[in-house]
C-alpha cells in the first residue's frame, strides 16, 4: 500500500517557500539548520517576517524541521546525505545551502517565473527515491501520473476534472503499480456509486473512515494529504481550479503532453539528487520542443480575437524563445483576468461571503446557493485584499486594468498567493472623473495606527499630488474590522507635506468592514451603483472631518448606515 504527498502538510501554501528561502537566504542559518536550537532559530527568522504564525514556543521544533524538510524535498536545499550515500555529497552540494532552483524561485519577480520552478521541481521529483525511502513500489513521477490520469478521465467522460475526494480516496493511494485506465476505472465507478447515494457527505465520510482502518490512519490525513497535493500540483502552472477539484490549464496543454510523453526511469542517487537540485529539464528547453510550445500559444491567443505576428522577433535558441513565450503567457494571464473582472458583477453574493467571514473571523461559510467558500489559515490578511479587489471589480467601470489595480500577486485561479508588497497602496482603482486609493488591514487596537497611519497618508498623497492638475478627485478608503479611534484622528487631519513644503490636502475616509459589506449587500443586483454612493458618501464624511475623533468615527457609521437603509 502507499499514500503519497507533495511537499509538507505544515507548509499547505507552496509559494509560501520561496519567502522561507528568501529569509534564510538573508540569515546567517543557511547550511546550519540542524539540531533542537537551529531549528528553532529557524522557526523564529519565518515568524519574524510573518512567514509562520507567532506561536510562542516550539517544544518540539517542529515548525523549522518542517521547513527543512519540505524545502529539502523538493530540491531547494542540498539534503544531508548520511550512511552510504555520504561519500557523494561533495558531488551534490552542502547540506541545507539554497540550491540553484532554490536560487531560480528567489529571483523569479512573477508568478509565472515561481510556476515554472515547481514545474522544474516536481518534474525532477519521484517517489520513492534516495530522499524519500518510505514508499514500497516502483519509482513513478506524481505529477507525470496525476497528469496523464486526468487525460484519461478525459477520454473517458468527456469532461477533464479530478474531485477533490477522488484524490483523496483513489489517486494520492495509487502509483506506477497502476496504470491510468485503471485509476480512471476506480474513479468512475466511485462517481456513480457517490451519484447514487442519498447523502454525499456521509458517504464522503465513510469513505474516509474505510480508508483510514486499511492504512491505519486518522480520516482526516487523506484530506490533509489531497489538500496539500492540490495546492503543489496548481503550483506549476499546470492545473487550476474546477468546481471542487481540478483540472488542466488550457494554455499548456502542449507542454502537458510532452511531460506524460517522456519516460521515467530509474537513476543514480547523484544524478538524481542533481536533477533535484537544479530543476529538471523540460521540453521548452530545447529548440523544437520551444518551437511547439511558442506556436501553440500564439494560435491561443489569436482564437481570441487578438491578433499578434512575432515573425519579427529573435526565436535562434531556447533562451531566446523563453522570452517570447513569457511575453505571450503573461498576455494570455491579462486576457483570462479580464474575463474574470467582467464576470465579477454576478459574484455579489460570494465577495459579500467572503467579507462576512473576515468581519467575523471565520474560516468557512456557506452560501445561500449551497456552496462553501474558505479562506486558508494564516491567508486571512491576503484573503482580504482579494476580496474588496473583486467587489470593485464588480462595479465593472474601471479605466485602469484589473492587473494594474492590484498590487498583489494573483495565480491561475485568480487567487493570491500574498499581500501586497511595502511601499504602494493595496489596491488603486482608477474611474472617469475620480481615483479611490484603497488600503485594508486586519490590524486593530493602537497597532492599527502605528502601522497604517503614515504609508496610508503617504501612499494617497502621491495620488492627489500626481492628479492636482488632471481634475480627478483622489479618495482614500481605509477599511479594518474595527477603527481605532487614534487611526480615525490621524486620517481626520487630512493634510500631507510634499518634498517642497508644500501641504495638500487628503481625503481619506477610515470604515468598518461591516459598513462596506452592508453597501455592497444592497446594490448585490446592481453593483455598478456602489461607485456613485461610495464617492458621495466618502464627501460627505470628509465634511463632518472638524469634529474630534470619537465623534467623527460615529459619524461615519451613522452615515454609512444610513445609506444602506436607504438603498
Amino acid at each position: 500500500m502507499i499514500l503519497w504527498h507533495l511537499g509538507n502538510t505544515t507548509v499547505r501554501s507552496a509559494f509560501r517557500l520561496r519567502e522561507g528561502l528568501i529569509a534564510l537566504h538573508s540569515s546567517n542559518l543557511q547550511g546550519n539548520l540542524r539540531g533542537k536550537e537551529q531549528e528553532l532559530a529557524f522557526c523564529r527568522l519565518l515568524a519574524n517576517d510573518n512567514i509562520v504564525a507567532q506561536s510562542g514556543s516550539d517544544a518540539t521544533f517542529s515548525v523549522g524541521r518542517k521547513w527543512r524538510s519540505a524545502l529539502t524535498k523538493l530540491g531547494f536545499l542540498y539534503p544531508n546525505l548520511t550512511g552510504d550515500l555520504a561519500s557523494i555529497q561533495s558531488q551534490i552540494g552542502a547540506p541545507d545551502f539554497i540550491t540553484p532552483n532554490g536560487l531560480r524561485l528567489i529571483n523569479a519577480e512573477n508568478v509565472s517565473g515561481w510556476q515554472e520552478c515547481f514545474l522544474r521541481s516536481l518534474a525532477s521529483y519521484y517517489i520513492p527515491s534516495v530522499i524519500e525511502l518510505r514508499h514500497d513500489c516502483p519509482i513513478f513521477s506524481p505529477l507525470r501520473h496525476v497528469l496523464g490520469i486526468l487525460k484519461e478521465i478525459e477520454s473517458a467522460t468527456g469532461e477533464c476534472r479530478l474531485n477533490f475526494i477522488e484524490m483523496a480516496l483513489i489517486v494520492q493511494v495509487s502509483s506506477s503499480i497502476d496504470n491510468a485506465q485503471t485509476i480512471t476505472q476506480r474513479i468512475i465507478e466511485f462517481r456513480e456509486e457517490r451519484e447514487n447515494s442519498s447523502r454525499k457527505r456521509t458517504f464522503d465520510q465513510n469513505k474516509l473512515t474505510e480508508a483510514g482502518e486499511v492504512f491505519n490512519k486518522a480520516p482526516s490525513t487523506f484530506k490533509d494529504y489531497a489538500d496539500t497535493n492540490f495546492r503543489y500540483l496548481k503550483a506549476t502552472g499546470l492545473f487550476q481550479s474546477k468546481g471542487k477539484g481540478i483540472t488542466l490549464v488550457p494554455s499548456k496543454r502542449v507542454l502537458i503532453d510532452q511531460l506524460i510523453s517522456e519516460q521515467v526511469t530509474e537513476k543514480e542517487p547523484v544524478d538524481y539528487i542533481s536533477d533535484l537540485c537544479n530543476g529538471a529539464r523540460l521540453p521548452i528547453d530545447n529548440q523544437q520542443g520551444a518551437i511547439v510550445v511558442l506556436n501553440d500559444l500564439v494560435d491561443q491567443i489569436n482564437s481570441r480575437g487578438d491578433v499578434l505576428n512575432i515573425s519579427d522577433r529573435n526565436l535562434s535558441t531556447p533562451a531566446d524563445i523563453a522570452i517570447v513565450r513569457h511575453e505571450l503567457e503573461d498576455r494570455i494571464s491579462e486576457l483570462n483576468e479580464i474575463e474574470y473582472a467582467e464576470a465579477q458583477a454576478s459574484q455579489v453574493s460570494e465577495i459579500v461571503g467572503y467579507i462576512d467571514m473576515l468581519a467575523t473571523k471565520k474560516f468557512s461559510k456557506e452560501l445561500d446557493s449551497g456552496e462553501e467558500i474558505t479562506i486558508p489559515r494564516g491567508e486571512a490578511p491576503a484573503y482580504f485584499e482579494w476580496t474588496i479587489w473583486r467587489a470593485f471589480l464588480a462595479i465593472n467601470s474601471l479605466i485602469n486594468h484589473p492587473w494594474e489595480s492590484r498590487q498583489f500577486k494573483i495565480d491561475q485561479d485568480f487567487l493570491p498567493v500574498h499581500t501586497a508588497s511595502g511601499g504602494r497602496p493595496d489596491m488603486i482603482f482608477e474611474f472617469e472623473h475620480s481615483i479611490i486609493v484603497v488600503e485594508v488591514t486586519l490590524t486593530t487596537s493602537s497597532r492599527q495606527e502605528a502601522a497604517e497611519g503614515e504609508p496610508v497618508r503617504r501612499h494617497v498623497a502621491k495620488y492627489a499630488e500626481e492628479q492636482a492638475e488632471n481634475g480627478k478627485q483622489v479618495f482614500g478608503l481605509f477599511l479594518a474590522v474595527n477603527i481605532d479611534t487614534n487611526t480615525a484622528n490621524t486620517f481626520r487631519l487630512g493634510e500631507w507635506y510634499l518634498n517642497n513644503d508644500r501641504k495638500i490636502d487628503l481625503h481619506i475616509v477610515p470604515m468598518s468592514l461591516v459598513h462596506f459589506q452592508n453597501l455592497l449587500s444592497k446594490v448585490e443586483n446592481q453593483p455598478s451603483e456602489l461607485l456613485q454612493h461610495l464617492l458621495n458618501l466618502m464627501r460627505d464624511c470628509r465634511m463632518h472631518a472638524t469634529k474630534e475623533a470619537p465623534e467623527w468615527k460615529t459619524k461615519i457609521s451613522e452615515l454609512s448606515t444610513n445609506l444602506a437603509q436607504t438603498l
